[in-house]
């Protein structure tokens, strides 16, 4: 024991001994002072989202000017900012979109704001009732807004309607159109009014007198009465002559609709001429017109009367496809039609008892008839075929 020799706990320390003390003051971990592992570790943390560098690191235990750590602050700049992957969100987003506006225009067409809120303020006027109908029902909005874009490509692109001398029926004021009937189904009617509304200079309405039978049917007299059709008589003509419509009328009536496929384009009788009496009384003039095409679109090759009768009808038609198809039957050949407005008849010229005088009714009653048959015929010679 006297040979001992002690050493200093000091001495200890400065030779860097080893031991426990060494093991506990976790030796094998790097440094900040090296210059190998660690400095490579920071550059990583450095580079990672809101990650410091070594900077940061010495400035953890420094306070600002109010006293908060440091560290609190660059937690509040953290947390304000946004998180990884938002950027490409935002960037994406604002691609779709503009590829969104950009591909409107072309699937719509140009002004498609315009047709947008056009729509917007229909349905606004719709659902709160602010809209106008006339005496007779006819809705014109409606018509101009739903009904005539319903048939118009069945006008241009299934029945490729020509439409030629529209411009016959006067800009203004009351006007008389007389015109042929086929085709089993009124649509000859339809078309003649898309037309009038399309290709007219002033954008007149053709409003039709129509059978009995229309404005008893359900759903389909509410409908013809908001486009524009009246019962075929002379009191409703001659009203809406003197308020200034163009009102259309088909004197063979069903007759004309309902006659075979071998009497096609052969017009029937046109009545008594009480249209030609309106006319007169009216001062209005009268518009010839004929419509080609129409009686191929269900060739009636036969009328099933005792059917006809159980259902009230006045014809049941047999056609190539109908009823043996069913509903299928009950499709329009896709034919080519024409319809060509005749050069107008003045009235106004006649004395106020000439309305009562039957020979002249007849004979202006024949005239329209025979200019309406001629051109029948004019047109059939130029039409190259059926369907082209």
């Amino acid at each position: 024991m006297a040979d001992a020799k002690v050493i200093p706990f000091d001495d200890d320390r400065s030779r860097g001994g080893g031991g426990k003390s060494r093991r506990r003051s976790g030796a094998g971990r790097p440094r900040r002072a090296d210059g190998g592992a660690a400095a490579g570790a920071e550059a990583a943390l450095s580079a990672l989202p809101g990650g410091q560098g070594p900077a940061d690191d010495e400035g953890a235990d420094r306070t600002d000017a109010a006293g908060d750590p440091a560290g609190q602050a660059g937690a509040a700049s953290a947390d304000r900012t946004a998180p990884p992957g938002t950027e490409a969100a935002d960037a994406v987003a604002e691609a779709l979109q503009s590829a969104l506006m950009s591909a409107l225009p072309r699937l719509l067409g140009g002004g498609w704001e315009r047709r947008a809120a056009d729509a917007l303020g229909f349905l606004r006027r719709r659902l709160t009732g602010d809209y106008e109908v006339d005496e007779f029902g006819f809705d014109a909005e409606l018509t101009d807004q739903v009904l005539v874009p319903l048939f118009r490509p069945l006008f241009e692109k299934y029945f490729r309607v020509t439409v030629k001398g529209v411009e016959n029926i006067p800009d203004t004021g009351g006007a008389l159109v007389v015109a042929n009937h086929s085709g089993v189904v009124p649509w000859d009617g339809l078309m003649a009014q898309v037309a009038v509304r399309d290709h007219h200079p002033a954008d007149r309405h053709l409003r039709l007198l129509a059978a009995d039978l229309v404005f008893v049917l359900p759903f389909f007299n509410q409908l013809a009465r908001k486009g524009g059709h009246t019962l075929a008589c002379a009191d409703d003509a001659a009203r809406l002559l003197a308020r200034g419509e163009v009102v259309g009328v088909m004197p063979e009536g069903f007759k004309g609709i309902g006659k075979p496929f071998a009497d096609r384009y052969k017009l029937q009788r046109f009545g008594r001429g009480g249209f030609v009496s309106t006319a007169l009384r009216a001062g209005a003039p009268i518009v010839p017109c004929s419509i080609v095409g129409a009686e191929e679109i269900y060739p009636m090759l036969g009328n099933a009367k005792t059917v006809a009768r159980l259902l009230g009808l006045p014809y049941f038609p047999l056609t190539p496809t109908f009823p043996w198809l069913g509903p299928l039957g009950a499709v329009p050949l896709p034919t080519k039609w024409t319809i060509e407005f005749g050069e107008p008849i003045p009235t106004d010229g006649y004395p106020p008892e000439a309305a009562d005088d039957p020979m002249l009714m007849f004979n202006l009653t024949d005239q329209v008839r025979e200019t309406i048959q001629h051109t029948l015929y004019k047109l059939l010679v130029e039409r190259r075929s059926v369907f082209f």
